[in-house]
């Protein structure tokens, strides 16, 4: 089955390229040139993958608005920035957005693939293990905090705490697993991700952020440096 994806790019010339790559390496690609015609498509109906710009037509933070939309329609769908931005602020902003990877455009189209096919495999993996998933529903058996593998939820004291898919497995990753340091690579591997190690700080803070906004007390993920992240109680 092919692939759809939708690609959000204002520069038309650059738009026109991509899409020409991406449909040349067999996926179905959907065009947009601005935020109002792909939020309201994805409203219509869902993509197998999204790929943004962060700026469009002059808007900064178009890309992160359409993004935080699309999540709000679906905790699945595999987001990427693809983007001339390249700060620190600006990966770390699109992450905490619920953006699943962030990749600039400098990058050659090869590495692009790579990291599409990675997300395409990911999402595979969730969709086939759901039956497994139903037999084990709520984990319960952690301080504080439950895990909802069927819908991918977490839940802390009680409150439902809304993270993408990465960052959900980001999560059981480190509280399953209580006491023990988590590198950036066991994080990657658990998320089915191939990302930089920066990318993976990013998701860790923007985890961080979700329960803080719930709980400003919330401690519960230590950062070891030049290790990883472990949960401690």
């Amino acid at each position: 089955m092919q692939r759809r994806i939708a690609y959000v790019e204002d520069d038309e010339v650059i738009r026109t390229n991509y899409t020409e790559m991406l449909s040349d390496e067999g996926f179905d690609v959907t065009a947009y040139a601005n935020k109002e015609d792909a939020v309201a498509a994805f409203k219509r109906g869902l993509p197998d993958l999204a790929l943004l710009d962060v700026s469009l037509h002059g808007e900064r933070d178009a890309g992160y608005q359409i993004c935080s939309e699309l999540r709000g329609l679906s905790n699945e769908v595999p987001i990427i920035f693809l983007t001339s931005h390249d700060g620190e602020v600006d990966r770390i902003s699109g992450l905490r957005v619920g953006a699943d990877d962030y990749i600039t455009k400098d990058s050659s189209i090869n590495y692009i693939i790579v990291r599409i096919e990675a997300l395409f495999r990911r999402l595979d993996a969730v969709r086939s293990s759901y039956s497994d998933q139903k037999q084990s529903g709520t984990n319960e058996n952690l301080q504080g905090i439950k895990l909802d593998e069927v819908y991918s939820t977490a839940f802390w004291k009680g409150k439902k705490i809304d993270l993408p898919l990465t960052q959900f497995w980001i999560l059981k990753e480190l509280c399953t697993n209580p006491g023990k340091v988590r590198s950036h690579r066991d994080l990657m591997r658990v998320s089915n991700i191939v990302v930089e190690p920066n990318t993976i700080a990013a998701h860790v803070k923007a985890i961080r952020d979700a329960f803080l906004a719930e709980d400003p007390e919330f401690k519960c993920i230590k950062t070891e440096r030049g290790r990883g992240y472990r949960w401690v109680s």
